[in-house]
């Protein structure tokens, strides 16, 4: 196939892959705590992880250029994961999908401080709408809002930050320290807690711990063919496939139906995102193109970031 149809494709298919990580964390999170689930998913991405990174060549240490930076950016990444894997455990899929899909609004809004990023009237109006249709998810005052919903709004809020970090940093922070600092810090904290909350694990739930990496694996990997053979215009709205996996998920798997309040929230907050990623790739519209160059995907601490891992490839080329 020619054009970006393939590229499409792959992008599909990698959040479908990601969608079903996302079920496996949801039926391991009614036994076991996040900390647990996302130690041993890290562990089990390490020897993956492991490959992908001795590509790098470069002769230089793993000291930091941007230290105070990669030190938020990393705190900012573990707290998106444990409060990503919390909301999926408690919250019907489509809710916790419906508050994620948020993240290209923040990166926009958190890209003026950060980046400088200018905003205009309808990127600033974009923000605004999905914002509100946020608003509509929750229902403040009409339904009773839980952790599981702070904790996926959190989720979105450190997400969306650590992407425009990066962003920030990514020219001249070496790729390798990108990758490592986030993985590592995952693995050290959750195991300082793990013997706080842990629980014995069946071989079978360690077998979906397991696969819960290696679907991440397969989820990054999609996405970075996705990202080579199609514009990034056409792979970001992609993302939102995955609220049609949560319908489908819910249904068969959770028993859940989601309201048409959520519905409506989730179209507004999603209609949202597209104008902010369509009105991004249009030249002069923006300077930085935080949204199109943020290509990893919240609630994965088993797979590495997909900027910075295809600027190590291409290095290692």
């Amino acid at each position: 196939m020619r054009g970006p149809l393939p590229g499409i494709l792959l992008a599909l298919l990698a959040f479908a892959l990601f969608s079903t990580h996302d079920v496996i964390v949801k039926l391991l999170g009614r036994s076991y705590a996040p900390f647990q689930i996302i130690f041993f998913s890290v562990l089990f991405s390490f020897p993956i992880s492991t490959f992908a990174l001795m590509r790098d060549r470069t002769e230089a240490n793993l000291k930091p250029v941007h230290p105070k930076w990669v030190v938020a950016r990393t705190l900012s990444a573990v707290t998106s994961s444990i409060c990503a894997f919390y909301a999926f455990s408690v919250l019907p899929l489509a809710d916790a999908y419906a508050i994620l899909f948020a993240s290209p609004l923040l990166i926009t809004l958190l890209a003026i401080p950060v980046l400088g990023e200018k905003v205009r009237l309808r990127r600033g109006l974009a923000i605004l709408v999905g914002l509100a249709g946020i608003i509509v998810v929750l229902q403040p005052g009409q339904a009773e809002l839980t952790l599981g919903h702070l904790s996926a709004l959190v989720a979105a809020i450190c997400g969306a930050f650590s992407s425009v970090v990066v962003r920030r940093i990514g020219a001249k922070e070496r790729a390798l320290v990108l990758l490592l600092y986030p993985l590592m810090a995952n693995f050290v904290f959750m195991g300082a807690i793990l013997p706080f909350v842990y629980q014995p694990m069946p071989v079978e739930h360690l077998g979906g711990v397991a696969l819960v990496a290696f679907l991440a694996f397969m989820g990054m990997t999609c996405t970075i063919a996705a990202y080579r053979r199609a514009e990034a215009a056409l792979i970001a709205p992609m993302q939102y496939s995955q609220i049609l996996w949560a319908i489908l998920y819910g249904a068969l798997i959770f028993n859940e139906v989601p309201s048409r309040t959520t519905l409506i929230g989730a179209g507004i907050v999603i209609a949202s995102g597209l104008y902010i990623v369509f009105r991004e790739s249009r030249a002069g519209a923006s300077d930085n193109r935080p949204v199109l160059r943020s290509r990893s995907r919240v609630a994965t601490p088993g797979a590495m970031r997909i900027g910075p891992l295809m600027r190590l490839r291409r290095s290692g080329s």
